[in-house]
């Protein structure tokens, strides 16, 4: 394999565009870096910005539950569309959106290096963007260690005008703007708060300019350097309400410097770069960060032997060589950054944890029915626990809130999640007559799920997740207690995001999905709950089985006379096959030929970015190869993809979104290693596009790493890692075997892949 770095990307010219801007985050903080030697801009963002807008009165569930019998008498009459009227009457309410808080600009005066050479990086192994041009430097990350936005400038005899400014494309003309500016020892302190229109919220930034060399003066609403050898900011963001107490704020970010400053900018001389205390403090900084961050992001690696050449193009001349191995690369190493860069706090948005408009598409919510979902799908295998422990906060955070939906709602116990939240509510109040989502109860059990994943891989049983998973089983233990007339239990109201069948409403009877998220949470949580464990596998087992429709795919409904509608973006009733592994070609051939007939039938609708991830996940686990690599295909041809190597949702770079960019690995490590607890499959849907290749540190949910290659010639090897003694089913393309892990012992195998 080549040694050619792939964990990084490039440009010749600053971003143009705010969605071109390379990207660092540490879950809280993010910002988004154009670049600019002349005019640069750091946006600031933090997961907790999100929008009031004082209507708390409708941010609770709709109190349906004492309608609910009467709503499933209809239906099971009958009545196709009994669930259109099943609402309190209020309008689609989206859940507060997500926004950036200030750029922070550097200003300085035209150079006469205008012609000189420019780059600009990002490096995936450390967090650190990087813009070059002539004597011109600037260093930009944000600290997993220490919480703080981190930028350093060098230039010879460095001018600068720097200020924090609000103004960014969609902001509220009513937002309520406080500047602020002192000298200080080191240089000077910039402030900007912003208090919301008709809240008490507000959020305030804080950047600390530590100068070496030449003078600062104030020049409002910032401040100007001149002649300075380098200049230091470190900017936290705040949202809080009444005033933050920046002095607190601004001794804690002066505790980050050297314990011995400079003298002040305006009386000291010039500094050399080599002597500054400034510079140290950015490196130790930076070291400090590595420890988490590195550490993380090392821990997989793919390799595919893409030619050299192509390994060394900037990002958006490799995006127009969309079938080259570089691009897979190098996609799945960006992939792998932004998601570990967007999780912390929570895990990531629509958005991940950067938007440059107050405007972000969908509210920059979480939306758990396919997005949270996909972007968080390779965690587990992945090795990122830093991912499932924010998508774990998540969870835990808002259960009380998910109890209240299934009170309200349905008038039950237990828990149900919604299928929107903007991080600081569970409430379920996102929906309308098209929409139905109040109705959906799988939600719970697919957020859950990898937290399941996780205990499964590190051998553990998070105590949280076993509480969660009883809740969940307590809900469907109250719901499920309406029978068809052969005595199976039906899920009434039932939906399928975010389809309908042909010939009934969108609120109807047995969704596909509803049966496998019902099963799958009452056997789970009978696993892990002894004492309930004969009462819930006996519910479960009332659950009817899933339907073949009369074109032989598995039916979306499995209520009879349902009809299929197969042109749309989401594929819910495969929810068995991925992220379950209740159907699969081992176990359940026929149901699996049921399911590869219904991925075949499945249309793009409006080509989202999300149906094509989600399409060749469900083939992947389908062993379906060429399936993968024409979902892949369809996403990499589309232009999905920005300079900074995040995602659009649709073609053309239409409406920045994190699904493909995150969810992207989870597809690539799926098509070569998946695994249970109980089985390890390797190459199960290796496309003829990746003749050769190298996946490293990959984790099984029966607690092993593992190593993975493959060659042209056909030979592959792999070297499993057992943590735990286990037996597993050995599932190749040579066949299936048993497979005896000791713990501690490496295990060496070699197979074909033909």
């Amino acid at each position: 394999m080549s040694a050619t770095p792939v964990h990084g990307t490039w440009e010749p010219v600053p971003a143009g565009r705010w969605e071109d801007a390379f990207l660092t985050g540490n879950g809280h903080h993010g910002a988004l870096v154009h670049g600019d030697p002349d005019a640069d801009r750091v946006i600031v963002t933090h997961h907790t910005l999100v929008r009031p807008d004082g209507d708390d009165e409708h941010r609770r569930p709709p109190a349906l539950a004492a309608r609910l019998p009467a709503l499933q008498d209809r239906l099971l009459a009958g009545d196709r569309a009994a669930a259109e009227d099943f609402t309190d009457g209020r309008s689609l309410q989206w859940v507060r959106p997500f926004h950036p808080a200030f750029q922070l600009r550097l200003n300085r005066p035209s150079p006469d290096d205008t012609d000189a050479p420019y780059r600009r990086a990002v490096d995936f192994t450390t967090g650190e963007t990087t813009a070059t041009r002539a004597g011109w430097t600037s260093r930009v990350f944000v600290s997993r260690a220490d919480d703080v936005i981190v930028q350093h400038v060098t230039a010879p005899h460095l001018t600068l005008d720097l200020s924090l400014d609000p103004r960014l494309p969609g902001a509220p003309a009513g937002l309520r703007i406080g500047h602020g500016a002192v000298l200080t020892p080191e240089g000077a302190l910039l402030t900007l708060r912003a208090r919301y229109p008709g809240s008490d919220l507000a959020y305030t930034g804080v950047t600390l300019v530590a100068v070496t060399g030449g003078t600062t003066k104030l020049v409002p609403p910032g401040v100007l350097v001149e002649g300075a050898a380098e200049v230091l900011l470190l900017t936290r963001v705040h949202r809080h309400t009444g005033e933050l107490d920046t002095v607190a704020e601004s001794r804690a970010l002066r505790d980050l410097l050297p314990v011995t400053p400079p003298a002040a900018p305006h009386q000291a001389p010039h500094a050399a770069p080599h002597s500054s205390p400034y510079s140290t403090s950015y490196d130790d900084l930076l070291a400090r960060h590595l420890t988490r961050h590195r550490t993380a992001y090392d821990r997989v690696t793919l390799d595919l032997a893409a030619d050299p050449a192509e390994r060394a193009l900037p990002g958006s001349e490799l995006l127009a060589r969309p079938h080259g191995t570089a691009l897979l690369e190098r996609l799945f190493a960006a992939g792998r950054y932004h998601l570990l860069s967007a999780s912390g706090l929570f895990p990531p948005r629509l958005t991940g944890l950067w938007t440059g408009d107050w405007n972000t598409a969908w509210s920059g919510a979480f939306t758990t029915n396919a997005n949270l979902n996909l972007q968080t799908a390779s965690a587990a295998a992945g090795a990122l626990p830093e991912v499932t422990e924010a998508h774990a906060a998540l969870v835990h955070r808002q259960l009380p809130h998910w109890r209240d939906n299934a009170r309200e709602i349905f008038g039950t116990r237990g828990a149900v999640a919604p299928s929107h939240t903007d991080g600081e509510s569970g409430h379920t109040y996102h929906f309308s007559r098209e929409y139905p989502l109040h109705l959906w109860t799988a939600g719970a059990d697919w957020l859950l799920r990898p937290l399941v994943d996780h205990d499964e891989t590190y051998g553990t049983r998070d105590p949280r997740t076993t509480a969660a998973l009883d809740e969940v089983a307590l809900f469907y233990e109250d719901f499920l207690t309406r029978t068809d007339d052969a005595g199976h239990l039906v899920v009434v109201p039932s939906y399928s995001p975010e389809n309908r069948p042909a010939n009934a409403s969108w609120g109807t009877l047995n969704a596909a999905m509803d049966l496998s998220a019902a099963r799958h949470a009452l056997l789970t949580a009978a696993d892990r709950r002894p004492e309930h464990a004969d009462r819930r596998r006996a519910l479960a087992g009332r659950l009817p089985p899933h339907r073949i429709n009369a074109d032989g795919a598995l039916a979306e409904w499995a209520w009879p006379g349902l009809t299929d509608t197969y042109d749309h973006r989401h594929l819910s009733h495969l929810y068995a096959v991925w992220p379950l592994d209740e159907i699969n070609p081992y176990d359940t051939p026929d149901l699996a030929e049921a399911a590869r007939r219904a991925l075949e039938l499945r249309g793009a609708e409006n080509d989202s970015a999300h149906g094509h991830l989600h399409h060749a996940l469900v083939a992947a686990r389908l062993g379906d190869g060429a399936r993968v690599a024409h979902a892949l295909g369809r996403v990499l041809d589309g232009d999905y993809f920005h300079a900074s190597l995040m995602s659009a949702h649709y073609p053309h770079r239409d409406v920045y979104n994190a699904d493909a960019a995150h969810g992207l690995p989870a597809v690539l490590i799926d098509m070569l290693v998946q695994s249970t607890p109980g089985r390890l499959v390797l190459l199960p849907a290796l496309p003829d596009s990746c003749p050769r290749g190298e996946l490293r540190g990959v984790r099984t949910r029966f607690g092993a790493s593992l190593d993975l290659t493959w060659a042209p010639d056909g030979s592959a090897s792999a070297v499993l890692r057992p943590h735990r003694s286990h037996r597993v089913e050995l599932r190749t393309p040579s066949g299936a075997e048993p497979l005896d892990l000791v713990a501690g012992e490496d295990r060496v195998l070699s197979f074909r892949t033909r």
